[in-house]
């Protein structure tokens, strides 16, 4: 049995509730070890705009590469499993539009935005076992190129890159990408189901893992027999291959998803070995989790192979009091066009054609109806009050859409496990109000009350351990995950898929 098959083996037959991976230590018997990854983006205001001018944000230096090492740094250190980073291709200009960008740009929200990618190699070169989640879209960029990108910073990041899949979502990225509007939503996942075939091809298929020999002797690399064309002929995609970059050490890097729609559930519960999810309260998310197990299960795979993160906005201080307080006073900061545009880009809808003091759990609009109720419904503090455009705002200013504890480290750890017990969730994807001042907090005042209640590492036992081994304990696919079929292995004349075929 190799080493990869062991690992699998070890895995497949591991308990649904275990640990977050085998490079974790500090968990108490049947209780979930906590993953935990940080939440932010390559721009100046990521979730909570206008806050970029706080004392304890440091987010308008994200032009400089000494903001993300140190960042990494601080993340590393204190356990993090990986810092994730969000992306988009066009600007939120649906607010006061169409095609305004005025106020996403005067508050700094998610505009302007540098690529991610870039920061991986310099953040891995200052760390030893973060992983690196970077966003990246499969309807504007062919599944070629993407495949080099990816397979280059898994090489330099020594196996610590995930790609977060996306299909996009913004009109404004479509029509400068030469499309008059975005292809529609279910066209995207199909499009997106046949590129990560293309990819497992490349990645899996295309080197069989002997290939490289680097043999001094007789000055051959690559043994040319076991390098091949993937000759893949699809519905959206032609692509001969063979794929240009040798075998990383993840082959397919780490696979993180976040749609929520019926399609995108089923593409996450297909590919993603790690899917991000959102939701008020945890009794809201228990019935979204649910079905993305069963639909893991119905795609062949063990439903606890995929790692389900819950979004959450943390602010924590020494006392409740004290957390209220820092939560007004960030509440200061905030811009309330920058949050309007936001929810713009995010929903389509142009508030700016209603008035003041409309309430939105009326309006003949399902989508803000459903979503204004939703928080209504759940927001605590909320109840029968009205909805206008400044409540919305003032929600959206910390945090964005994601769901928000304030307190003290009691309060909130009470709270993440009460969501662990009834939604059913591996972990929490922390988005900061100041970066990196809300990521010291959570380092200062809850990672010790998680690691005193047994639910967060206290150390790393693998030091340098991929990012698929932070979470599943391999740096393979496992064995029922859709690409592990196409994987080459040594001694096979041609990969297993097409022996099939």
């Amino acid at each position: 049995m190799s080493t990869t098959d062991a690992a699998n083996a070890k895995i497949n037959g591991a308990t649904p509730h275990g640990e977050a991976g085998e490079a974790s230590k500090g968990s108490v018997p049947g209780r979930k070890n906590l993953i935990l990854n940080a939440f932010a983006m390559n721009t100046p205001g990521h979730l909570s705009p206008g806050l970029w001018r706080h004392p304890r944000n440091k987010t308008y230096n994200y032009k400089k590469l000494s903001f993300w090492t140190d960042l990494a740094r601080l993340l590393d250190d204190a356990g993090f499993h990986a810092l994730f980073l969000a992306d988009v291709l066009g600007a939120y200009d649906v607010y006061k539009g169409p095609a305004n960008t005025g106020p996403a740009l005067g508050s700094g929200a998610q505009f302007p935005v540098n690529d991610p990618l870039y920061l991986v190699p310099a953040m891995a070169a200052v760390t030893k076992n973060l992983a690196f989640g970077i966003t990246a879209s499969t309807t504007y960029e062919p599944p070629y190129s993407l495949a080099r990108r990816f397979s280059t910073v898994d090489h330099l990041s020594d196996g610590r890159v995930a790609w977060n899949i996306v299909t996009s979502y913004l009109d404004s990225a479509a029509r400068n990408f030469g499309l008059d509007q975005q292809v529609e939503h279910d066209a995207r996942y199909a499009m997106a189901d046949e590129y990560m075939e293309v990819l497992y091809k490349l990645w899996e298929g295309s080197w069989r893992e002997d290939a490289v020999v680097a043999d001094f002797d007789t000055g051959v690399y690559a043994v040319g027999e076991r390098v091949r064309d993937i000759n893949h002929q699809g519905t959206h995609f032609r692509v001969p291959g063979p794929h240009i970059c040798e075998p990383s050490p993840q082959r397919t890097p780490f696979l993180f998803q976040a749609g929520t729609s019926k399609s995108g559930r089923a593409f996450g519960a297909k590919h993603a070995e790690v899917i991000f999810a959102g939701a008020q309260l945890p009794e809201k998310l228990k019935p979204s989790v649910a079905a993305i197990r069963q639909l893991a299960r119905e795609a062949g795979r063990d439903p606890y192979h995929v790692k389900i993160i819950a979004s959450m906005c943390v602010i924590v201080a020494e006392t409740d009091e004290a957390a209220r307080h820092k939560h007004e006073e960030f509440l200061s900061y905030g811009n309330r066009e920058g949050a309007l545009a936001l929810f713009g880009g995010w929903t389509g809808v142009d508030l700016s054609t209603y008035s003041d003091e409309e309430d939105f759990r009326f309006v003949k609009v399902p989508m803000i109806q459903s979503i204004v109720n939703g928080w209504a419904d759940t927001v605590p503090g909320s109840e029968n009050l009205k909805w206008n455009k400044n409540r919305i705002a003032e929600y959206l200013i910390l945090g964005g859409m994601n769901a928000k504890i304030v307190g003290s480290p009691t309060t909130v750890a009470d709270e993440l496990e009460r969501w662990v017990e009834i939604a059913d969730v591996d972990g929490f994807n922390l988005s900061h109000v100041v970066n990196p001042g809300s990521f010291e907090d959570i380092i200062e005042f809850l990672l010790p009350e998680l690691r005193k209640r047994g639910i967060f590492r206290d150390r790393v036992e693998k030091q340098g351990a991929t990012a698929r081994e932070q979470f599943f304990g391999t740096p393979s696919l496992l064995q029922d995950h859709p690409g592990s079929k196409f994987k080459w292995n040594k001694d096979e004349a041609v990969p297993r898929y097409q022996q099939a075929q």
